[in-house]
């Protein structure tokens, strides 16, 4: 694994930080930068640091051939290599199983273990060679600019997706101000309250209930838990995103948003503009548009949707559960387009959210069961009134005025709360956010920390 997170709090970040501060000029800072980084990844799986190098060296030669007279075969090399890493490394077994389980053989399978990151650190690749191939200014001759690109520690291991023309011109000409500094400490502290207040507080109720047997499990335990792992699931990925945003800005530099209150949203297609948006940009910029987008026709335009939606269950993981639960999302967002789900009406309107939210949540069950048979049981378990009141035990035993505490607040906070709160009483927020911090040691002391359920894609 990565630094435990004390030692990355306590140790790491603030002896990197203060050396950045020592340290004059922009090359030795990003070579400081580039060292922390690769530290950090080694410390979690040295035997794949080669395989990131390897990786970097890649996409670094084919931004080369992309930038020159072979831009074409640039791009080719890049897009193949790439994905043939990923493949290898991440969806063998998932080939070998199904291929087992559809012909009735027992393939061995490779047991190889997931890189941590491998899902974020290709895609950066393959933005920054495709980003070239679009712009020959942007290519670097630099390795190491390339290599701190992609591999920067704060975002490295589970994003947001940094493509390379948004920090191009900050890895040469960046300045890490006193205010941008205090901005971005506040930042990373609410990200890492969102992980260990709320996250961590409402997903020990998710995994209770998904741990139930598929007999065990009623109405009410089952929307409990589904519930219970839709806000955990967005305070974990939602606070690492603000932890890497606000980790960059200390460094000097700007992410984009990741997050924009997806579950305000009142469509589908509304809430993948605010959900994971460096992966659904990434996919719009680099696929969707590239097959044509919606300007060839209606059904050309639902084929793309599908492909696309396909994708990102697949880039989530190496399991049907994700495919299934990325192709739920496309089959919404292509009844919204198509009119069958008249979207227009649903727009800003609190059905709509009520539809939006109600998709979404039956979606998580896909995406948080170990298996099939596992989702099925859950998701028939929310609609059937017989066996309503199974697992009830299981959930009151969590109801404890902490967890009530922390489902109210996280409930209250999928809404621009402290977003207006920020607007309006700005100092006082830096006060606010000390006080997290002191909550956050003190939830650190009593050992409760999960790691980030993104680490794993």
């Amino acid at each position: 694994m990565v630094f435990s997170s004390a030692i990355f709090l306590f140790f790491f970040l603030p002896a990197i930080l203060l050396l950045d501060r020592c340290i004059k000029g922009q090359k030795a800072k990003n070579a400081l930068l580039l060292t922390a980084s690769l530290i950090f990844y080694a410390f979690g799986q040295p035997a794949y640091l080669a395989l990131l190098l390897v990786s970097v060296g890649l996409n670094f030669g084919c931004g080369l051939l992309a930038a020159g007279r072979r831009r074409k075969v640039g791009v080719a090399l890049a897009v193949t290599g790439n994905l043939a890493l990923l493949s290898v490394f991440k969806y063998t077994d998932f080939v070998l199983a199904t291929v087992n389980q559809a012909f009735g053989l027992s393939l061995p399978l490779s047991g190889i273990a997931l890189p941590i990151g491998i899902s974020f650190f290709t895609f950066q690749g393959l933005s920054y060679v495709i980003d070239v191939y679009r712009d020959r200014t942007l290519a670097s001759r630099s390795f190491s600019k390339v290599l701190l690109y992609i591999s920067f520690f704060p975002q490295l291991i589970a994003g947001p997706i940094v493509k390379y023309h948004d920090i191009a011109h900050e890895i040469d000409n960046r300045t890490a101000t006193p205010e941008g500094t205090a901005l971005g400490i506040r930042r990373f502290i609410c990200g890492l309250a969102k992980k260990l207040l709320l996250s961590n507080a409402v997903g020990q109720m998710a995994d209770a209930v998904f741990a139930l047997p598929a007999g065990g499990i009623g109405a009410f335990a089952a929307w409990t838990g589904a519930i219970c792992y839709t806000l955990q699931i967005y305070f974990d990925f939602s606070g690492y995103s603000d932890m890497a945003i606000g980790l960059g800005r200390m460094f000097g530099f700007h992410f984009r948003e990741n997050f924009n209150y997806p579950y305000t949203a009142t469509t589908i297609k509304e809430f993948w503009r605010k959900w994971h948006i460096s992966l659904s940009t990434w996919f719009r910029d680099y696929l969707y548009i590239p097959l044509g987008g919606n300007r060839k026709g209606a059904a050309r335009t639902w084929a793309n949707r599908f492909l696309v939606f396909f994708l990102t269950g697949l880039w989530h993981g190496a399991s049907w559960n994700f495919v299934l639960w990325g192709l739920w999302h496309g089959l919404f967002s292509v009844l919204e387009d198509c009119g069958a789900i008249p979207a227009d009406k649903l727009r800003g309107k609190w059905y709509g959210r009520l539809y939006t939210m109600l998709v979404v949540v039956l979606g998580f069950v896909l995406f948080r069961a170990d298996t099939l048979p596992q989702a099925g049981a859950m998701l028939a378990a929310m609609f059937t009134g017989g066996t309503a009141w199974l697992g009830t035990a299981t959930v009151c035993s969590f109801l404890t005025p902490a967890f009530v505490f922390s489902l109210i607040f996280a409930l209250i906070l999928c809404a621009p709360v402290v977003k207006r709160f920020e607007e309006k009483w700005g100092k006082w927020s830096f006060a606010g956010a000390l006080a997290l911090l002191l909550l956050c040691m003190l939830n650190l002391s009593a050992g409760t920390f999960n790691p980030f359920i993104y680490f794993r894609f």
